[in-house]
């Protein structure tokens, strides 16, 4: 039987040659208009939308609107196309277990991992070698144009098992870095104590992983001496609305940068050395912010969801207009790089975690960014929701980790002019969010707890 190895079912010279790294990169995309940018993105669409409309789940999705191939000239018919998310992905899987209709695996090798089921049961993810090493190459781009060199050792507490992110962010580093690799994973995979005596052990420089993790993992290191043994220079994390000082501080002033993408998309955009905002990837990715209740566009500058197609991912499983519900908006002036992409602000909370306080939309993840700077707190912290049976009133408890001496008024107050809405306030003792957070076992702590038995 004859069928294409992995390595021969894409062209990998052809591949850099379209999405090139290092300082062919930045001479690229420096040097590139607008227009000419667009003139890629095109060609790119056309391509992707050929692919899409061999997808059963594309069939069936643009079908039921009445869309026909010949409605989309152009990603300014893009629009015309509904939008999907995660609900109509698992309903695919339920109708055509147990991989769902939304992949065209054919005979070409395929990369299969889930999400991580942070909000539901886990989600296949599918890829084809080519959409594979091309997400694979989005982070390892960024994480050069960062600043990671090749005698750089980094140490991942990504997650592995089914989870898609530990093994991608491994191949990224592998394929396209030449820096030494450290899989540690999470605290469930390699205890904390152990990761700590790694750093130390093998010279780490560089730290990759949710910096929630990564900054307890200081904590660790301090309390068990090893801290001194320690010399990170660089950390790249999800910053979102996490205390980007908090973090560098705790590792003795190495320098964090931020980057955003799911597990649908890959990496969609991410900070340059100027760290003036995150570049989205747009040679690759096609991002839209759209407004949370009608789905129109917003204005430049205003919050959207992030709506996300992969210009890149013409194999096997297209992605196009999924909406990740997480917000964020746009960023307007010159950028300090001179690149031609445009930029946007980093997470700012999920839509579909959005709660609505005595008419006030509050994004839980908000919370990080209002409490960053405070000494007497450990940034950590998690939203209780509930209602009042007899009145239907929603209030939130937010219980927030101190080292000592926080007033819990002074904090309400501040959470209330941050939010906009008053709070109820309850302080623990370091580490006593850990249990509901669950930030030791999960790649990304829980921060919202809805008790109102909806």
């Amino acid at each position: 039987m004859t069928f294409p190895t992995y390595f021969e079912a894409f062209d990998s010279k052809q591949m850099l040659a379209d999405y090139p790294i290092g300082d062919a990169f930045t001479a690229r995309y420096t040097g590139m208009s607008r227009d000419q940018l667009r003139a890629v993105q095109e060609r790119q669409f056309a391509r992707l939308m050929k692919r899409g409309w061999e997808i059963p789940f594309y069939q069936r999705l643009w079908g039921a609107q009445g869309i026909e191939p010949g409605d989309i000239a152009g990603l300014d018919d893009i629009t015309k196309l509904p939008v999907y998310d995660k609900t109509d992905l698992m309903a695919s899987v339920a109708a055509h277990p147990p991989y769902g209709d939304f992949a065209g695996r054919g005979g070409d090798p395929v990369i299969f991992h889930t999400t991580s089921g942070t909000t539901g049961r886990p989600q296949p993810l599918l890829f084809g070698p080519k959409g594979r090493e091309i997400t694979n190459l989005l982070v390892g781009r960024m994480y050069r144009w960062q600043g990671l060199q090749p005698d750089d050792v980094v140490q991942s507490v990504y997650g592995h098992g089914m989870i898609n992110g530990g093994h991608y962010i491994r191949e990224a580093v592998t394929h396209f870095t030449n820096a030494l690799f450290l899989s540690a994973g999470t605290g469930i995979e390699t205890r904390s104590a152990n990761q700590v005596q790694l750093m130390a052990d093998f010279g780490v420089t560089v730290l990759v992983g949710f910096v929630d993790y990564l900054r307890k993992l200081a904590e660790v290191a301090r309390d068990t001496g090893l801290l001194d043994q320690i010399d990170i220079r660089m950390i790249c994390g999800h910053l979102g609305t996490e205390d980007r000082a908090a973090t560098e501080a705790a590792w003795g002033g190495a320098k964090a940068f931020d980057w955003y993408g799911v597990g649908d998309t890959g990496s969609i955009a991410g900070e340059g050395p100027e760290r003036d905002g995150l570049y989205v990837w747009e040679d690759a990715q096609y991002l839209e912010l759209l407004d949370v209740e009608s789905g129109g566009p917003v204005g430049v500058g205003e919050t959207g969801d992030m709506v996300v197609t992969c210009l890149f991912k013409d194999d096997i499983a297209p992605c196009i207009r999924f909406n990740t519900h997480d917000i964020t908006h746009e960023l307007t002036g010159t950028n300090a790089t001179g690149m031609a992409f445009k930029r946007i602000a980093g997470f700012k909370g999920r839509s579909d975690n959005m709660v609505k306080l005595r008419g006030i939309n509050v994004f839980p993840h908000a919370i990080g960014s209002i409490i960053e700077n405070r000494a007497d707190l450990t940034g950590e912290y998690v939203c209780r929701l509930v209602r009042d049976p007899a009145t239907q009133r929603d209030d939130m408890l937010v219980i927030l980790e101190s080292r000592g001496g926080s007033d819990a008024g002074e904090l309400a107050a501040l959470l209330r002019h941050g939010l906009g809405v008053e709070v109820a306030i309850a302080i623990e003792a370091p580490g006593g969010t850990a249990t509901l957070t669950q930030i030791d076992v999960r790649q990304k702590p829980i921060r919202l707890i809805d008790e109102r038995g909806l």
